[in-house]
C-alpha cells in the first residue's frame, strides 16, 4: 500500500476517505486532501517518531512549510485575504485564499496528526494558530503593519503565553504584571509564563499580561519580544508527551515593551483570550481525532496478525468488545466533529462563537477522553510491546504519554466541562427571556 493512499484497516481513516458519501465534503476538498496528504508525508509525517526520539523537529522543516504556505491553515478561517495578497500569497496547494473554509482547516489538521503524535506538528504551528490572530483580529492597523508581514511568511517566529505557575485554566487570576514607564513610551512587564509551546523559538509571543487590578477587567495582551531581548531568559521544559513541541519556562525581570504592541486596548484581555480559545480547542480537537485513529488502528491491525492461547487476538470476543468499545466513541466524536466544521462555514464569527464555543469546549475535553480511551486499548491490546518504547507498540506507548497533553492545555479537562454547560445555560437563559418578551406583545 503506498503510504499516502487511505488506509484499509478498520478505524484507521475518516468516512468520506473509506469511499463513504459525505454531505460536507467537495471534490475540490477531496483533491487538497490528496495534495495535503503527499506534502504532509514527505515533509513531517514520515519521520516524526525520529524527530520525537530525538526530541525536536529540525529549524528547515519550519522553512520548508512557510516556504509552501503550509502553516497558514492553522489559522481560523476565512483567512486574512487581504494580507495574505498583500504578501504575494494567492493559494495553499493550489486552494485559493479566499476559498478557504473550516472544512479544509479540519482536513489540513486531520493530516498533520496522522504520525499519531502531537509533537512534531505542535512544534511548528503554535504561533499561527494562536499567537497570529489576536493581532489580526484585534491589532490596530500599525500594529499589523509591524508584525504580521515576518509573521504570517514565517520570517519571524511566534506564540501565545498565556498559562503561569498558578494560572493556568484560571485565566482570570494571571499575576504578569505589565505597568507603564514613567516617560509613558513602554510596558514593563514581570512575571512568568510556564509551558509555553514553541517559546524556546519564537522572536515574539502574544502575552496575557496585568496592566489593571484583580481579576479579568484587569487583564491585557501585549506581543513581548523574547528572543534576545534584555530581561527576557527562556528554558525548555522536559514534559511526557509532546517532547518535540518545545514547551518553554519564560522568566520577564523589567522587560521593555513599546506601548504600540498593546493588542486593541487595556482592559480587553479576558475577551480576546477567550476568542481565541474557540479556535485553539477547535484544531487541537481535530487532531487528537486523528492520533486515536492512529492507536486504535495499530491496535486493530497487531490483533489480526498476533496469536496467543492458540488463536489470532482478533478471534478473542473480549478482545473484540474492546475495540469496539474504543471504535464507537471514536466514530461518534468523528462525526459531531465535521458537524461542527460544517456548521463553522455557515455562521458568522460572532454567532458561531456565541452558538458553538460551549459545544467546542466539550467537544474538546470529550476528545481527550477518547484519545485516553483508544490509546489505552491499544497499549493493553500490544501488551508488553505497548509498554515498551521501542518496537511494534512504540507508537501505542507514545500516543498514551501525549494524553495528558490534550487533556490538560487549553482549558483542563473539568474546567472545559464546567465551561461548556454554563455557555448552554446563558443560552437558554436569552431565548427564554426573548419568547417571554415576545409572547407579551
Amino acid at each position: 500500500m503506498a503510504e499516502n493512499s487511505p488506509n484499509p484497516v478498520p478505524f484507521s481513516e475518516p468516512p468520506y476517505l473509506r469511499g463513504l458519501p459525505s454531505p460536507y465534503h467537495t471534490e475540490k476538498h477531496r483533491a487538497f486532501q490528496k495534495r495535503c496528504r503527499a506534502f504532509a508525508w514527505e515533509n513531517l509525517i514520515r519521520h516524526a517518531l525520529e524527530w520525537e526520539r530525538e526530541g525536536t523537529v529540525p529549524e528547515h522543516v519550519f522553512q520548508t512549510f512557510c516556504k509552501h504556505n503550509m502553516l497558514l491553515p492553522n489559522l481560523p478561517a476565512p483567512l486574512p485575504v487581504d494580507w495574505l495578497k498583500r504578501l504575494g500569497i494567492r493559494d495553499i496547494l493550489g486552494v485559493k485564499v479566499e476559498e478557504w473554509d473550516h472544512m479544509y482547516t479540519g482536513i489540513y489538521c486531520d493530516e498533520m496528526a496522522r504520525s499519531g503524535l502531537s509533537g512534531p506538528g505542535g512544534s511548528m504551528n503554535a504561533g499561527f494558530a494562536f499567537g497570529i490572530p489576536p493581532i489580526i483580529k484585534f491589532g490596530s492597523k500599525q500594529l499589523q503593519e509591524r508584525f504580521l508581514p515576518d509573521l504570517l511568511t514565517g520570517k519571524k517566529r511566534s506564540c501565545i503565553a498565556i498559562t503561569e505557575p498558578e494560572a493556568g485554566s484560571d485565566v482570570a487570576n494571571i499575576t504578569t504584571t505589565a505597568t507603564k514607564s514613567p516617560d509613558g513610551k513602554h510596558y514593563i512587564v514581570n512575571g512568568t509564563k510556564k509551558w509555553i509551546t514553541n517559546g524556546i523559538w519564537s522572536d515574539y509571543t502574544t502575552m496575557a499580561v496585568r496592566t489593571g487590578g484583580p481579576g479579568a477587567a484587569g487583564l491585557s495582551v501585549l506581543v513581548v519580544p523574547l528572543k534576545g531581548n534584555p530581561g527576557v531568559n527562556m528554558r525548555r521544559l522536559k514534559v511526557a508527551g509532546q517532547i518535540t513541541g518545545g514547551t518553554t519556562y519564560i522568566e520577564l525581570d523589567d522587560v521593555k515593551v513599546p506601548v504600540e504592541n498593546l493588542v486593541g486596548r487595556e482592559g480587553e484581555g479576558m475577551r480576546i483570550i477567550m476568542t481565541n480559545f474557540n479556535h485553539e480547542r477547535l484544531v487541537i480537537t481535530v487532531g487528537v481525532v486523528r492520533q486515536a485513529r492512529v492507536a486504535l488502528s495499530a491496535a486493530f491491525s497487531y490483533c489480526l496478525k498476533r496469536e496467543a492461547f492458540g488463536k489470532k487476538l482478533m478471534d478473542q470476543p473480549v478482545v473484540r468488545h474492546r475495540l469496539a468499545k474504543a471504535g464507537a466513541e471514536l466514530e461518534t466524536l468523528h462525526a459531531w466533529v465535521e458537524q461542527i466544521l460544517y456548521q463553522l462555514c455557515h455562521l458568522s464569527k460572532e454567532e458561531a462563537d456565541r452558538q458553538l464555543g460551549g459545544l467546542t469546549a466539550m467537544a474538546k475535553a470529550k476528545a481527550g477522553m477518547v484519545l485516553n480511551e483508544c490509546a489505552q486499548c491499544a497499549v493493553l491490546l500490544f501488551g508488553g510491546n505497548g509498554f515498551t518504547q521501542t518496537g511494534q507498540g512504540e507508537l501505542a506507548e507514545a500516543i498514551l504519554r501525549d494524553v495528558p497533553g490534550i487533556r490538560i492545555p487549553g482549558g483542563s479537562e473539568d474546567v472545559l466541562l464546567d465551561l461548556s454547560v454554563r455557555q448552554l445555560v446563558k443560552i437558554y437563559q436569552a431565548q427564554e427571556k426573548k419568547l417571554s418578551q415576545s409572547s407579551k406583545i
